[in-house]
């Protein structure tokens, strides 16, 4: 199929199936698209999967009952270019009744045109939808943050989360690298970029620029990594914090990246390497278990990038929302007090770690450190920092940086 919302039509069934992510769908099956047609796959499947549940609120609208996957998947890739992505209607219409099965081009053109028909009063009654419906969310996670952060703040974050991601990129201070003059500065943040369109691949694999968000600057910050430092990242790959520590230090640091994946490490390396690095090691190590002996004491400083929930990223990780459950914050909490206390014993005395997540939920962040502090007197907490991604512009994102006695 070379059309791009059948394609779409085909990553979306996909992955209802689970198993896959969304991004991995989309960039297996466009592969032989043009550009053109590669992002408006792009934009229907993200779109979809972050409106889901206020499209399959108009769905309903247009037909109550259940419909087979395929033809409900057909309208939500049609309404989805109607409400959310803003195609012209005559195109969102045609071209999506048109890679319908023949037994469902009657089904699908009825409900898309209707839709169109009611475009004004599904956009004038979509403020009286409850939160989780007119933002997309699922009701558990809607009524945690509304507990958490309060009605307000928990509206303006799942409005966020409904729009594509901007792409930010950090320049390397060791290579040299021509700014593009369509990219935005970030003013409150010295080095940092918004890029509105394509991104310049081989200054990506010359290791001149890196791809990140903002919000990952803040554990760095905490950290201050100092030249001629021995510092461990301890949940390193892909390795985009251990290259801003490089950069920070101008390449003059004692480095020890490691990561619980083998698979990870031959990427990991190499992305330090293109970063400049001087004197780095990679090795594989599951924090969750002890500290290795030779690790004991050893380091000035530790970032400790734990595994999480991704609660402050749903609007990049679209997956998230929708495979994420409840239980899932006590196992990661379990999780993440295990690690902190293997990798806190790698941190000599006097020395500095900095615990770190792109979770915004309390239970993975603050009550983590306050437990660990508990039990750990010869820690104190220095400072921490919630960043909240509606008030950012960015990824949410914690970070608590703790000062060994």
């Amino acid at each position: 199929m070379s059309n791009a919302r059948a394609i779409a039509h085909k990553c979306l069934v996909r992955w209802a199936k689970g198993g896959v992510f969304a991004e991995t769908l989309i960039a297996r099956e466009s592969v032989a698209l043009s550009a053109s047609d590669r992002a408006l796959v792009q934009a229907i499947v993200l779109g979809t999967l972050r409106n889901m549940r206020y499209l399959e609120h108009l769905c309903h609208e247009l037909r109550s009952g259940k419909l087979e996957d395929s033809a409900r998947w057909l309208v939500l890739v049609g309404l989805c270019q109607l409400f959310i992505i803003g195609q012209a209607e005559h195109a969102a219409v045609n071209e999506t009744v048109s890679i319908a099965p023949a037994r469902l081009r009657g089904l699908v053109n009825g409900m898309l045109r209707n839709a169109v028909r009611r475009r004004c009063d599904f956009e004038n009654t979509a403020q009286t939808l409850p939160l989780g419906v007119r933002y997309s969310a699922p009701d558990w996670l809607v009524k945690r943050w509304v507990a958490e952060f309060g009605p307000e703040e928990t509206e303006k974050m799942l409005e966020w989360n409904t729009h594509p991601a901007p792409v930010y990129v950090r320049l390397n201070p060791l290579r040299e690298f021509a700014v593009p003059s369509d990219w935005i500065p970030l003013e409150q943040a010295s080095g940092w970029y918004r890029v509105p369109a394509g991104l310049p691949m081989q200054a990506l694999a010359d290791g001149a620029v890196y791809v990140a968000d903002p919000s990952t600057r803040y554990c760095i910050e905490m950290l201050q990594p100092q030249p001629g430092e021995k510092v461990l990242d301890a949940c390193a790959a892909p390795g985009g914090k251990s290259v801003a520590m490089i950069g920070a230090t101008r390449g003059n640091i004692e480095l020890l990246a490691t990561d619980a994946a083998p698979h990870r490490l031959e990427q990991l390396r190499k992305n330090l390497l293109n970063a400049g690095a001087l004197n780095v090691q990679v090795a594989c190590h599951d924090w969750s278990s002890p500290c290795p002996q030779n690790m004991l004491a050893q380091f000035d400083a530790v970032l400790l990038d734990v595994p999480c929930s991704n609660s402050g990223v749903l609007q990049r990780r679209v997956d998230a929302r929708w495979r994420l459950e409840p239980a899932e914050f006590d196992r990661l909490a379990s999780l993440q007090s295990a690690i902190l206390h293997s990798a806190s014993q790698a941190v000599r005395s006097g020395g500095r770690l900095v615990y770190s997540t792109c979770s915004i939920d309390s239970q993975e962040d603050r009550k983590v450190v306050d437990a660990f502090l508990a039990t750990h007197p010869e820690f104190s907490l220095v400072r921490d920092y919630l960043a909240l991604p509606h008030r950012e512009q960015a990824d949410g994102a914690y970070a608590a940086l703790l000062l060994r006695s």
